[in-house]
């Protein structure tokens, strides 16, 4: 009795050990998008957006500041609604496309900072230039795609940014240096 108590404790410890563990989950490009947006002259608040990019979560439930999280895309997937802007925002006087074609966040540091908010801390590169930057992220669920059937998650994340801190600060301070950032992703459990 005493070994088939011993075995069942020790094939649960290693259920629960095998539950805890970080799992890898992928972007859904399909509802994973980045929008930002800056003041222009004092007249408007002007936005744009990249959206379909890829990235990886390594999740893990248990213990959420043991997570990981890394994302890249191409600067030139930006879209502001006018073909001109965007053509401006690839040239040298902001994302220097051609010679910086990608940008990428990987998290250095997870504080969690309440029952589903956290502090995502991670280096950003634009435009060759890399900063660390703090992004204020909720969970906004985790759980059993209704369609997917399989776990997934999604998160919202604000951070603001000073676009010359990426030598990207052209016409400052008449376009506001100060970039407001709102990102919002759904991830699934990797079928790898």
């Amino acid at each position: 009795m005493k070994s088939l108590l011993l075995s069942s404790a020790v094939a649960l410890g290693l259920a629960s050990a095998a539950f805890a563990e970080t799992q890898q989950y992928d972007l859904d490009p399909s509802h994973s998008q980045i929008v930002f947006s800056y003041d222009h002259l004092g007249y408007s608040r002007t936005t744009g957006m990249f959206s379909g990019f890829n990235g990886t979560i390594m999740w893990d439930e248990a213990d959420p500041a043991a997570s990981s999280v890394s994302v890249e895309f191409p600067a030139q997937s930006l879209i502001t609604g006018w073909p001109a802007r965007e053509g401006h925002f690839m040239s040298e006087d902001f994302f220097n496309a051609s010679a910086n074609p990608t940008v990428t966040f990987t998290s250095t540091a997870i504080e969690v900072t309440g029952e589903d908010t956290g502090v995502i801390t991670g280096d950003l590169t634009i435009n060759g230039v890399t900063q660390s930057v703090d992004l204020d992220a909720t969970l906004n669920g985790a759980s059993n795609h209704p369609m997917q059937e399989k776990p997934w998650i999604g998160f919202d994340a604000t951070t603001t940014l000073l676009r010359s801190d990426f030598n990207m600060g052209a016409f400052a301070p008449f376009v506001g240096d100060e970039i407001d950032i709102y990102i919002s992703i759904e991830a699934g459990i990797s079928d790898t």
